[in-house]
């Protein structure tokens, strides 16, 4: 069995990349398409660090069906890669990467959104009962269909 785990999930959203990228650079935008955003009413969100880009942080507290968390964003090279780091603190403890890998095809934007990380005890046991490809690509398919959504409703920001 091997250590780590990788999930990878891909649409193409009807835009460029610039305007894709825009909704995936500043965090305080993932609540237009986040596929986790609506499950806990009431789940505290706190920004700090860049207002977007390198350094913007993003942490969040909830029930257990969002648990607790953090995200940074550790790379960015406009409009083509978005380099995040993921700590989940609740209900499990771990630590992921999550690269959003956006490419021109012709008038719209093929997006990838992917997540590697190390395997940790609780993704092992529930690896018994379903792979993490299942767990969270549902997750990232959802998310990437809301982002597909939003971007081709919404002009671009300048």
């Amino acid at each position: 069995m091997a250590d780590t785990f990788s999930v990878t999930r891909s649409t193409t959203i009807d835009a460029p990349p610039d305007a894709v990228f825009e909704h995936l650079v500043d965090f305080h935008r993932w609540v237009e398409w986040s596929p986790w955003e609506g499950l806990d009413q009431n789940m505290e969100r706190t920004y700090s660090g860049a207002d977007s880009g390198i350094g913007a942080v993003y942490s969040w507290s909830g029930t257990r069906k969002v648990g607790e968390g953090r995200m940074e964003i550790t790379s960015s090279d406009p409009p083509a890669k978005l380099g995040i780091r993921l700590n989940f603190i609740k209900p499990f403890k771990a630590e992921n990467d999550i690269v959003l890998s956006l490419e021109t095809n012709g008038p719209a934007t093929d997006v990838r959104w992917t997540m590697t990380g190390p395997k940790t005890l609780f993704s092992k046991i529930m690896g018994i009962f379903m792979s993490m490809d299942k767990m969270i690509g549902r997750d990232f398919e959802k998310g990437l269909a809301q982002l597909k959504a939003t971007v081709e409703k919404s002009p671009p920001q300048r």
